[in-house]
Formats: structure tokens, C-alpha cells, sequence
């Protein structure tokens, strides 16, 4: 747990992240000028503000604001809860009323969220198989088959959603039903507390036997934590042994997580184990589509190139993708004059963000990516893709002078932007364009015409 005087420095840090994005000190000051955090966990940090109108505007409309600033300097995705200062007075008295009074309870804090479901659960190749065997779990818990239901994939591609839509839809089904979500961060301060005897009115082992469904995220986090897995193991097989279902997710398959016992290891491989790839470009097209239209918005006022870079620049990480579609959404929110969202609406949102520089000339590559595309008929994928026939590759040289000349790119970047190719090629075809120019008219043509058109 973090001191007061690192609670401090952090939100001290924090604040300056704050002012930078909001860029209004008197403003900022209504909002954050007298608030402090009084608590962070695992995956929360609780935010005291002074009044009841800056917590409604925080959390109706700078919810992202914030969120984005403490992610910037904490580095993790924190959750973020806001109470005004009579609410944490009034939570402090009801603490200490109950402070005396003996509590068996354990995992009292996790929860599943309602908004993690399969309804709003984007499926594509990439993740099917993991979606197909979640809804499976969801139908039939505790069948052999999938006992336990082991998800790994690498960060941000979607295993909590279906952890907690696992849960969520067995709630539906079955109520009587006693379902736990925790993260294996969770179970090791849990298991710390039962050691330290904090918790003496109930036995670890006889609460786990209280539960019907155990669904544990990032299960690597008990790497090297012997007694602990020792315990964990315990619990494991008498929740498998009495047809309690398991559903547990990794950043890597059984066999490759280190520092955990061979027996665990075991057990993990027994039931079906099942891998989420990194999505491709069409399926976080429609998971943009599906949060725009969560946020109350009309997809269709959006260019379909607009949804497409971002999904191009942020596929290998869902998390990261939703992320980004937040500050564009947020500055949507603030500038409702645009009837149209289209590339230049996304330069000047990201422009005045976190990270703005870098996404801008990313964004004007793509701009010319996309008008050079649509010159030659051709779709934006052919030209940074691998074919070299004529037309095509014609397309791409072009494509690299205009990004090499209007934006100063160094060439190593240009190449990264075409599939990674490397700066000689990209040399190469910046002068044969401009050999090109000197003898050919159609070709003089062409740039003109696109320079016009990307003006």
C-alpha cells in the first residue's frame, strides 16, 4: 500500500499532466484545484473533490480527461472513483462504527462489471475460438470439457471482457449461483492477510468452498509465490474435484509460465486451453464502430478512412485502440460544430493531445496514403502492401515522394509506414519519381493534381 507522502508526490505529478491537457487554469481549479486522493489500490485510485457539481462534471464529461492523465503518468490502466468531500467523511465515521466488528468476508472489493458482456463483445477471427468457448463456459459450467477454461493472449486484447461476460451470464442463468472475479494480484494480498491471521473468523479454504464459479485474471502474477500457489493449488482441485468451473487468463500458455509449479502447470493443461491473436484491421473497425455508437454517437458521421487509421496504427492492442478513440471522442464532445469526422477533425483532436506530434504525421501520411489510393482506384492496403506491379507500385513511389517532400519524414519512418520497408527502397523510389518528372507528363500531371488535393 502507498504511503501519504507517495499518495502526494504522485497526484502532485498527476496535476501537472492535468493542467497541461486542460490548458484553463481557473477552470482547472473548479474542477481540481482542491481535491487529493485518499486511496489507491490494486486497480483504483479515489479521488476527493470539493463539490458535488466537480464530480458531476468530472464524471460525466472529463471522465477520459483524467483517466488519460493518470494512465500518462502511473502507466496503468487505473480505475478511477470520485467522491466529494462529505461523501469520504461520511465513508470515513461508517469505517470506524465498523472497524470493531469481526468480518470473515474475503474479496470484498471485486466485483463483476455489468458493462463487460457478449453483447458488446466484438468477435473476429482473431479471438472466435476464445468467444466460442467462453459462451460455451457461460452455458455449461463445470463440464469436464472445459475445466478449466484457460484464455492467454498478450495485454489489452480482450481476456477480462470475457472474463467478467462469463460471469455476467451465468448471473443471468443461474442467481442462486456464487460467483467470484478476482485478479491473481487479489488472492496473493488475500492469502498475505490469512497468513498475518487478519482474517481468522473464516478459513481461505472454507470461503473458496462457498463458491460455484472462480474466474482469476493474469494467473502469472503467481510466479514464485510458493506457499501461495501451495494454497492456490489446494483450492484448485477442490473446486475441480466438486465440478466448480475455473476460467483463468495469461499473458502466456500454461507451459510457458515460469516460476509456477509443475502440479499447477498440470492441472491448468487439462481442460481447454485457447489463444487470443492480435486483431486485424477490418475487426477493429467494428469494435471502433461499436464504441462510437456506446458513446451515443452516429457512426456514419464518421469517414470510413478516419475509424480505418486508427484501427491500422492501434490493432495490436484493443485496449490501447479504445483508448485513443476516447480522445478523439472527447475532442468530438468539445467541438460539435464538426458535421463530419473526418482526417483533418482527427489531426486537429489529436494535435492538442498527449502524443499529438507523433499521431499527426501519422495521420498525414495516411491522409496522402489514402488520396494517392484514391487516384489510382486502388485501396490504401495495396499501396503500403507487398504486390509490385505496375500500377500499384507506381501508386506507392508516388505516395513515398509526397510523404517524403510535404512532411520531411526521415526515410526509415516512410519505410515503416509501407510494411516496414527499408530506407534505401524508399530512396529508391523517391528518385525514380523525381527522375520521372523530368520526361514523363502524365506523371507531372498526376503529382500536381495530388499535391492540389492534399492542400
Amino acid at each position: 500500500m502507498a504511503t501519504i507522502s507517495e499518495i502526494t508526490a504522485l497526484w502532485e505529478k498527476i496535476q501537472t499532466r492535468l493542467k497541461s491537457l486542460v490548458n484553463d487554469n481557473t477552470f482547472y481549479d473548479s474542477l481540481f484545484g482542491k481535491s487529493f486522493i485518499s486511496d489507491i489500490t490494486s486497480d483504483t485510485i479515489t479521488l476527493i473533490v470539493d463539490s458535488h457539481f466537480a464530480k458531476t462534471l468530472i464524471t460525466s464529461k472529463y471522465d477520459n480527461l483524467l483517466r488519460n492523465a493518470v494512465n500518462d503518468v502511473c502507466d496503468t490502466d487505473y480505475k478511477i472513483k470520485v467522491l466529494t468531500k462529505d461523501e469520504f467523511n461520511q465513508k470515513k465515521k461508517t469505517e470506524v462504527e465498523i472497524t470493531s466488528k469481526p468480518s470473515s468476508a474475503y474479496f470484498s472489493k471485486t466485483k463483476l462489471n455489468p458493462q463487460l458482456n457478449f453483447d458488446n463483445f466484438v468477435i473476429g477471427d482473431f479471438n472466435r475460438e476464445a468467444a466460442l468457448a467462453s459462451v460455451y463456459v457461460a452455458n455449461e459450467p463445470g463440464k469436464f470439457l472445459a475445466n478449466p477454461l484457460f484464455i492467454y493472449s498478450n495485454s489489452g486484447l480482450g481476456k477480462t471482457h470475457l472474463l467478467h461476460a462469463i460471469g455476467n451470464k451465468i448471473k443471468a442463468n443461474k442467481p442462486d449461483f456464487n460467483i467470484l472475479y478476482i485478479s491473481a494480484s487479489d488472492f496473493i494480498d488475500e492469502y498475505v492477510n490469512y497468513v498475518k491471521g487478519e482474517k481468522e473468523a473464516q478459513s481461505l479454504k472454507d470461503f473458496f468452498s462457498t463458491i460455484n464459479i472462480l474466474l482469476i485474471d493474469d494467473v502469472q502474477m503467481l510466479a514464485d509465490k510458493v506457499e501461495t500457489q501451495k494454497m492456490f493449488f489446494t483450492i484448485y482441485n477442490n473446486l475441480v474435484d466438486n465440478n466448480k468451473q475455473i476460467v483463468i487468463t495469461s499473458d502466456k500458455q500454461p507451459s510457458e509460465l515460469k516460476g509456477m509449479e509443475d502440479r499447477l502447470i498440470t492441472r491448468f493443461s487439462k481442460g481447454l486451453t485457447v489463444k487470443i491473436e492480435e486483431p486485424d484491421t477490418n475487426t477493429c473497425v467494428e469494435i471502433l464502430k461499436k464504441k462510437v455508437t456506446a458513446a451515443g454517437m452516429d457512426v456514419n458521421k464518421f469517414d470510413e478512412n478516419v475509424l480505418r487509421f486508427f484501427a491500422d496504427k492501434f490493432s495490436n492492442n484493443v485496449r490501447e485502440l479504445e483508448g485513443a478513440l476516447h480522445k478523439l471522442l472527447f475532442y468530438i464532445t468539445a467541438n460539435p460544430e464538426n458535421d463530419r469526422i473526418t482526417m483533418d477533425v482527427a489531426i486537429d483532436a489529436v494535435s492538442s493531445l498527449a502524443g499529438g506530434k507523433t499521431l499527426v504525421s501519422q495521420i498525414n501520411e495516411q491522409k496522402i496514403i489514402n488520396t494517392v489510393a484514391d487516384y489510382y482506384s486502388l485501396t490504401p492496403s495495396q499501396i503500403t502492401g507487398k504486390d509490385r506491379s505496375g500500377q500499384i507500385a507506381l501508386a506507392r513511389h508516388i505516395a513515398m515522394y509526397l510523404i517524403r517532400y510535404k512532411l520531411d519524414i526521415p526515410l526509415k519512418k516512410i519505410g515503416d509506414a509501407f510494411g516496414g520497408k527499408d530506407h534505401t527502397t524508399v530512396m529508391n523510389a523517391i528518385s525514380k519519381v523525381d527522375k520521372g518528372l523530368k520526361t514523363d507528363p502524365q506523371l507531372k500531371d498526376a503529382i500536381l493534381h495530388l499535391q492540389n488535393e492534399l492542400k
